[in-house]
Formats: structure tokens, sequence, C-alpha cells
């Protein structure tokens, strides 16, 4: 799993000091959680792996340093303004010990782990200098409104004892305030620099960019062969539904039209009844191949989009369908996008027709900047299941052509709750 993460960089810099500052502040409470976790989950999972009580211990720890390496990269990217590298985890598999044997797998949770470790004398330093250096320039900048609450010691004196070797209560003062100065003029370089430090060891451990590219790059090869295969069982069933359909009554009608033409030499009148079943014969072929072209791409969802052509499908739905389409207004999505969320619900409605045995059908779909999400709920008998070979597999392999998602929740005796998201990143613009 890849993740990228939107970031909203600072506009003036004195967003971008107190953003560094809070991000600095905030390493003090994360570090010390971080360390703690990762040090004694790692002692505790390794001691006891012989008993074999360490494998989950080790598999919650790397969750763990995974959630807290998630909010140092949202930190890291919110206090400078500029996105991380990529990262990429694998993605979990199996069950039980199988499941936990592939989360300690995953190289980017062990590097999560190590920077838990690493970054604690950095993120802990980074915490000091940043208050010493704000909360130090600030006393020193006032020093001549607190210095008289100081006692008068004979034995030692201020920064201007140290240097010049006796007391002198008006030098004293002003070099406090000098250097003061000094330290609150330099103070958004001095936590500018301690925040890159801070975030280039983040983008040294907490990214991995060649493994994102390698996973995207795989990911690719899937939805390449995943559009192949959605393809050809399209052209499949295209065939099958021509043949079994208008084929049949295209040939039914040459046959007619056959026999009309050799009575109408010698019987007339008994043609008369064939032409109007061959009528009757070609006006259904046309139906035929009309509602095999709403299927493929109908011309509504071309001409209008994706709510009046989902409007008309649920027309036509023999089961009563509440449709609720909630995209944005005046804005068409890209045709990839339009064209698989109606091929999503009109395939999901055809189910429901066919096997839900179903009184009731609700869509809904909806759509934000990243992604169109479709949802098909129903009151049937449920059952539903994304195995090989039935309907709902031919979905998700359709889906996985543009990179989405397809979630089916269907328990004996309903309801049926299928989820498809459809993402808009990559896709195509809108039109």
């Amino acid at each position: 799993m890849t993740e990228y993460v939107p970031v909203t960089g600072p506009t003036t810099g004195a967003q971008r000091f107190w953003r560094g500052y809070g991000y600095l502040l905030g390493g003090l409470p994360l570090c010390i959680v971080a360390f703690v976790i990762a040090v004694v989950g790692f002692a505790a999972g390794v001691g006891t792996i012989v008993v074999w009580l360490g494998l989950p211990i080790l598999a919650g720890t790397l969750r763990a340093s995974r959630g807290l390496a998630t909010v140092e990269r949202r930190g890291a990217q919110w206090a400078t303004g500029r996105p991380l590298p990529p990262h990429h985890y694998r993605e979990t598999r199996g069950r039980g010990i199988g499941r936990l044997f592939s989360m300690l797998a995953d190289p980017q949770s062990w590097r999560d782990l190590l920077h838990a470790v690493v970054a604690f004398p950095v993120r802990l330093a980074m915490f000091v200098i940043a208050v010493v250096w704000t909360v130090g320039g600030l006393g020193s900048l006032l020093y001549v409104t607190w210095q008289w609450a100081l006692p008068d010691d004979d034995d030692d004196g201020g920064l201007f004892w140290l240097i010049f070797g006796y007391d002198f209560r008006l030098g004293e003062i002003a070099i406090n305030t000098v250097l003061g100065v000094i330290m609150v003029a330099t103070a958004p370089l001095v936590i500018r620099g301690l925040v890159a430090t801070r975030a280039a060891l983040a983008r040294g451990l907490l990214t991995n960019q060649t493994a994102a590219l390698r996973a995207r790059a795989t990911q690719l090869e899937s939805s390449r062969r995943a559009a192949v295969q959605a393809e050809a069982q399209t052209l499949r069933r295209l065939e099958r539904d021509i043949h079994d359909g208008p084929q049949q009554r295209l040939v039914r009608l040459n046959m007619d039209l056959e026999t009309v033409a050799r009575r109408l030499d010698d019987n007339p009148e008994k043609a008369r009844p064939l032409v109007a079943e061959a009528l009757e014969q070609s006006r259904e072929a046309l139906d035929e191949l009309r509602a095999l072209s709403r299927g493929i791409a109908p011309p509504i969802l071309a001409d209008r989009g994706l709510g009046p052509a989902l409007a008309a499908a649920a027309a036509r739905c023999p089961v009563e369908v509440s449709l609720d389409v909630a995209l944005p207004q005046g804005q068409r999505l890209a045709a990839a996008v339009e064209n698989t969320a109606y091929f999503v619900v009109t395939e999901a409605l055809t189910n429901v027709a066919k096997h839900a045995n179903a009184s009731l059908v609700t869509v809904v779909v909806t759509a934000d900047s990243d992604r169109v999400l479709v949802q098909v709920r129903d009151d049937g008998r449920g059952g539903a299941h994304l195995g090989k070979g039935h309907g709902l597999a031919g979905l998700a392999d359709r889906l996985a052509t543009v990179e989405g998602a397809l979630d089916v929740v269907s328990p004996p005796g309903g309801p049926t709750v299928l989820t498809a998201e459809i993402p808009l990143r990559g896709v195509g613009a809108d039109r």
C-alpha cells in the first residue's frame, strides 16, 4: 500500500515559524511514546518468541510504530509545507499465524521501528534547543525588567562578571539585552534548521520512493491484466448475448422472409401473417440490440452524464430502485470513471433482479475531490460473494482497470451491501 498525503504549505514567515515551533514542541511526547513502545515491544517480543507469544507482540509493536510514523510524516509535511517522498507498506495477507508473519515481513514497518529508536535523541535535542533558544532569548531581551529581583551576591556575578571579572550592573544589562536581541532575531533561522534536520531524518527512514515506485509498477501491471481480462469477459458475454438473442431472431426473420417470397407467387393471403410475424421479429431484434448497446455505453451517458444514465437504468430495473446521485453540479467526471460507475450499478441491479429476490434496491453515488463512491444495497436474501466465476468477480476486475476497489457485505438472509470506490487521481481530466 502506497500512501500519498496532501500538503498545504505555510504562506507566511510567521506561519512557518509557529508551525515549526509546534512541530518541535510536539516532538517531546511523541519521541517518548515512540521510543518506549519500540524498545519495550521489541525486547518483549524477541524475549518471548521461543514460546510464540513474541509474534503477536512484535506485530503489535510494528503496527504501533507504523501509526506513530504516520503522525511524524504528517507533522513533517505540515511544518515544512512540502510533501515527503512516497512510502510503501506491503499488503497484509493470510490469517492467523500466517498474517502475523506477513506483518513481520514488511520492510517499511521495521524502518518505522528503527526511526522510533534513532529519532529519540534527535527529537529530544530539537525540543531542548528550540525551547532554550526562544525562551532564553526572550528572557535575555527582557533582562532589564526582571534583573532587580535577582539576589545581590558578592561572590558571583552574571555574564559581565564571567567575561570581564568584575561586576557592573549597566554592563550586565547591556550584554544580556544584546544577547537576547541576537537570539530572538535568529530564532526563525534556528527553528527552520531544527525542523529541516528532523524532517530529513523522517525523509530518510520513513519514506522509500524506490519501493513505492516498484509497488506502483506492480499495481499498474495488475490493473493492465485486469483490464485485459475484463475486456475479454465483456466481449465473450456480448458475443453470447448476440448469439442467443438478436442473431436467433435474425435467422428466424430470414427464414420467414424466404417463406414469404415463396408464398407471394402461389398464395399471397397466407403470406400476410408471415410478414406480420417477420416485422415482430425485427422489432424484437432491434430492442435487444438497443438493450445490449445500453449495457456497453448508452448514448445518454455520453450526452447527459452519469446521473441521468443511472436514472434511466433504475427505471428499467424490475425491482424498485431508490436512487441518490450527489455529484458536483454542472461538472462531468472522466469518461472512464463514468463508464465504470455506470457498469457497476447496472451489473449490480442485474444481479439483484436475477438472484436476490429483493423488493427494494438503494443506490447512492457520491463524489469528492479524490474518489467516487458507489453503494448498492438490497433487502434480498444475501449470500453474495466475490468468488471466481461469479458476476461480482467481473465487477472487481472492471474496477481494477481504474485502480478501484470493491467490497461486498452479504450475510445469509441479507441485506447485501456492495460498495465500489473509484479513484479520480490519474484516471483522466473532468469533462
